[in-house]
């Protein structure tokens, strides 16, 4: 039944749902528009409005380009591919395959939401590689969605962007709430129970979904084409090389630069303890990738390879940004957040702000995004309720995430991946999405922060 019911909303999803770039501008003329209507600002006011904030996501655009990069070049590291394929034998049927990279998925997902899209969808597309090569049948599709699924339970760990920005000081909302450090998001009873959940008991939701063995649905021609192409890694010195070849390819170069950066984070975390901000996540996988790959002349590939993901990012944080300045800049916020604070007691605000989240997660898809236009209004809604902050945040964080299953615009790197369909992974996703809300809403009810 709830095969057949994510089967439904993939349909509803792929005929309706355009590109987040379009929800983007959308969006923008709806503010606009509340800003004159609502908030009884002149049209040449909510111009200035839009301008004000237009640019005000610069350094935090590149942040977030950084994290997708950075991660991204780690998976695809010589070392990450031998451990993939290593992995991809152990399955010996497709229910196990599935369990399996869900799990990875949402493990990864713990440490890094960007390293969990690419590790996963490698290792999804290696496991249907390895049981296709042996003649097993494999619900390819499933097997896909599993490895989307860490794109629903990451927004509690470390690489969390919401966390991450309010604990960065600088943040724009820092005169409003001060900077949170990020043990105080990451650690705390709510947080904990709920990351432990979704690292478990979602991979055994993906199982269940598995259909019988004669329903296996026959992988398509272009499919098999993308599992069975072979794959250049690294560039080689070329022969006769010249002394500017010798210096791309040099280790010594490369290790002098990796070493200078892990000094640094080292020394970070001496003088400063468990200080996790944007920017030394994306030090420590910067570097990391950097000693991995072995050369810059590899690094720069992979980040060249990678650079294509963070497309959607550079031309939508800044209309996010302009939404931002209109909803701030007008009055909106408080007009918003009074609505919320109308309808919600002590007891319901956490869920109210976890299902308007997952609402907005359909036009805004992205966390850092999303909190750009709805955190100033999470925010003050949490102060006129007398609510803690963290856990305000925490829940604008996990309706980010949870309803990615029904929006396919992180799914789009897993696609190119794996050779697979938005159709062939959604009706699952959405489905593991439906069992997994009891997770979300019993959490933000009744666990404290």
């Amino acid at each position: 039944m709830v095969r057949r019911m994510g089967n439904y909303l993939t349909k509803l999803s792929l005929k309706y749902i355009p590109d987040p770039s379009i929800f983007a501008v959308i969006l923008t003329f709806i503010a606009f528009l509340l800003g004159m209507f609502v908030a009884r600002n002149t049209a040449m006011q909510m111009v200035v409005n839009w301008y004000q904030g237009f640019w005000s996501l610069l350094t935090f655009s590149m942040q977030m380009a950084l994290m997708v990069i950075t991660a991204s070049a780690i998976a695809n590291a010589p070392l990450a591919k031998r451990w993939i394929k290593g992995l991809a034998a152990v399955p010996k049927n497709s229910a196990q395959a599935v369990l399996m990279v869900t799990f990875v998925s949402t493990a990864s997902a713990m440490i890094h939401w960007g390293l969990s899209l690419i590790l996963a969808s490698l290792l999804a597309k290696e496991v249907a590689r390895n049981l296709n090569f042996r003649n097993i049948p494999f619900e390819y599709g499933l097997i896909g969605a599993g490895a989307y699924v860490g794109q629903m339970v990451w927004h509690g760990g470390p690489s969390a962007s919401i966390g991450l920005l309010i604990a960065t000081p600088g943040h724009f909302l820092e005169e409003q709430i001060g900077v949170i450090p990020m043990s105080e998001y990451m650690f705390n009873p709510m947080n904990i129970v709920l990351c432990i959940a979704l690292v478990v008991l979602p991979p055994i939701f993906a199982m269940m979904l598995h259909p019988k063995e004669e329903e296996i649905k026959p992988v398509e021609d272009d499919t098999l084409a993308v599992l069975n192409a072979d794959e250049i890694i690294h560039h080689e010195l070329p022969a006769n090389p010249t002394i500017g070849d010798k210096m791309n390819h040099s280790r010594v170069i490369n290790m002098l630069l990796g070493l200078l950066g892990a000094i640094y984070i080292v020394y970070h975390f001496a003088t400063k303890g468990f200080d996790l901000n944007l920017d030394i996540v994306n030090s420590i996988f910067l570097f990391a990738g950097i000693f991995l790959h072995g050369t810059i002349a590899n690094y720069v590939r992979a980040v060249k390879n990678a650079a294509s993901g963070v497309s959607g990012i550079i031309f939508q944080f800044p209309l996010y940004a302009g939404i931002m300045g209109m909803i701030r800049y007008s009055g909106l916020v408080d007009i918003f957040a009074q609505g919320i604070v109308s309808i919600s007691t002590p007891f319901t605000f956490p869920l109210w702000t976890f299902l308007s989240s997952s609402l907005v997660n359909l036009f805004v898809p992205s966390g850092g995004g999303q909190w750009a236009v709805q955190g100033p209004i999470a925010m003050k809604s949490a102060a006129m309720m007398g609510s803690s902050y963290v856990k305000t945040a925490l829940c604008v964080a996990y309706g980010n995430t949870w309803t990615n299953m029904f929006q396919p615009f992180w799914a789009i790197a897993l696609l190119g991946i794996t050779g697979l369909k938005a159709r062939d992974i959604i009706g699952y996703s959405i489905s593991i999405m439906l069992l997994s809300g009891v997770l979300f809403v019993a959490s933000v009810l009744f666990l404290p922060v």
